[in-house]
C-alpha cells in the first residue's frame, strides 16, 4: 500500500481543499474495497502543530501525525493558501524544506491552488510549468519569475509535480490524480459521486483580466492608461511606441518584463474582458460587441476570444447570460 500526505499548513489556509482531498482519495479506496481490491493508500493528514485553526477558530483540524513522523511517502498534496503568501511561507519552512527532501527521495508531490506558492518556495518548481488561481498570478509572478507560469491551465503533470488553478478547480485535479493512481473506472465513479466534470482541461472562461500594474514603469502604465481607455480603437503597438518615445524592441521588452504579456496580447486581453463584461450584462449580437472592442473582422475576433477564454463568443453568452438565451 502507498502512501498520500495531505499537509495541513500553519496559519492561514483553506479548509475545503484539505477536506475534499481526504474525502475523494477515502471515497476511491472505500470503492477499490468493495470490489475485494486492497485501497491504494494510506491516507495520513500531517502538520507541524498539533492542531491548526481556520476561519478565526471556527473550525480546527487535528492532524493524524506530525510531519517529522513520516520518515517516507508516495504522494504529497499542499492545500491552497489564503492570501499572505510570503507569511504562509516563512510560517512554514520546516514543511516546505520536508516537500523537498520527499520529492528527491521519490516522492510525487501536487500543488492546490495557491499551494503553489509553497511549492515554488522549496524550488522544485524551477524551470518548470507551474499553475494558481489567476487572481494571485501577478504576485506569483514577481516573487518567482524563474517558474514558468500557464495561468490559464486547469493541470501541470511534469516529473512527478502537479499543479492546478484556482478555488474549487482543485476538485479536477484530484480526479486526475485518483485516474493516475488507481484507474479510469475509478476516477469516472469518483466524478459522478461528487459531481465533478471530469474532462475540464482549463480555467480560462473564469479568469478577470486587470492586467499588472505593480511594477513601477512608467512609460508601461502609460500604454496601458491608453490601452484600457480605447478599447473601440484599433490600437497600433508600433504608433503606441512611438506616442511614448521608446523604440519598438525597447517597448516590447520592458512591457513583457512588467506586465508579463506582449503589448499585443495586452490589448488582446483588456479588449475580450470588456466583450465578456457586455455578454453577461446586456443582450447585444456578438457582431456589435465585436466592433465595441475594435474588431472588424469575425473570424478574427472568435479565434481570439476562444484563444484567452476558452469557448466562443457565442457559447460565453449563452452561459453566462440566462436573458440572452430566452
Amino acid at each position: 500500500m502507498k502512501h498520500l500526505t495531505i499537509l495541513v499548513p500553519d496559519g492561514e489556509n483553506n479548509l475545503s481543499s484539505i477536506v475534499g482531498a481526504y474525502k475523494i482519495f477515502t471515497r476511491a479506496n472505500d470503492y477499490w474495497k468493495k470490489a475485494g481490491r486492497t485501497p491504494v493508500f494510506k491516507i495520513e493528514l500531517a502538520g507541524i502543530s498539533k492542531k491548526i485553526d481556520f476561519y478565526d477558530g471556527l473550525f480546527s483540524v487535528k492532524p493524524h501525525t506530525y510531519l517529522s513522523a513520516i520518515k517516507k511517502t508516495n504522494l504529497i498534496i499542499i492545500p491552497s493558501l489564503n492570501h499572505n503568501y510570503e507569511k504562509s511561507v516563512k510560517r512554514n519552512q520546516a514543511m516546505i524544506d520536508w516537500i523537498e527532501q520527499q520529492y528527491r527521495r521519490g516522492a510525487e508531490v501536487a500543488s492546490i491552488c495557491t499551494g503553489a506558492f509553497m511549492l515554488a518556495s522549496s524550488g522544485l518548481l524551477n524551470g518548470r510549468n507551474c499553475s494558481t488561481h489567476w487572481a494571485a498570478a501577478d504576485t506569483f509572478r514577481t516573487m518567482f519569475p524563474e517558474v514558468n507560469l500557464q495561468a490559464d491551465r486547469l493541470i501541470t503533470d511534469e516529473n512527478g509535480i502537479y499543479t492546478n488553478g484556482g478555488a474549487y478547480s482543485f476538485l479536477n485535479l484530484i480526479i486526475y490524480l485518483v485516474e493516475k493512481y488507481y484507474n479510469r473506472q475509478t476516477a469516472i465513479f469518483c466524478s459522478k459521486v461528487f459531481q465533478i466534470d471530469i474532462e475540464r482541461q482549463n480555467q480560462s472562461a473564469f479568469s478577470i483580466f486587470t492586467g499588472q500594474k505593480a511594477h513601477g514603469d512608467d512609460v508601461v502604465q502609460k500604454a496601458q492608461v491608453y490601452i484600457e481607455k480605447n478599447i473601440s480603437e484599433r490600437i497600433s503597438v508600433e504608433d503606441l511606441s512611438a506616442r511614448l518615445a521608446v523604440g519598438r524592441r525597447n517597448f516590447d521588452r520592458r512591457f513583457i518584463k512588467a506586465t508579463g504579456n506582449t503589448p499585443i496580447e495586452y490589448v488582446q486581453r483588456v479588449k475580450i474582458e470588456s466583450a465578456k463584461k457586455t455578454f453577461e450584462n446586456t443582450r447585444k449580437h456578438v457582431n456589435e460587441v465585436m466592433y465595441e472592442v475594435g474588431y472588424s473582422d469575425v473570424k478574427a475576433f472568435r479565434e481570439v476570444f476562444r484563444k484567452i477564454t476558452g469557448m466562443s463568443p457565442l457559447e460565453y453568452r449563452n452561459k453566462y447570460n440566462k436573458e440572452a438565451v430566452i
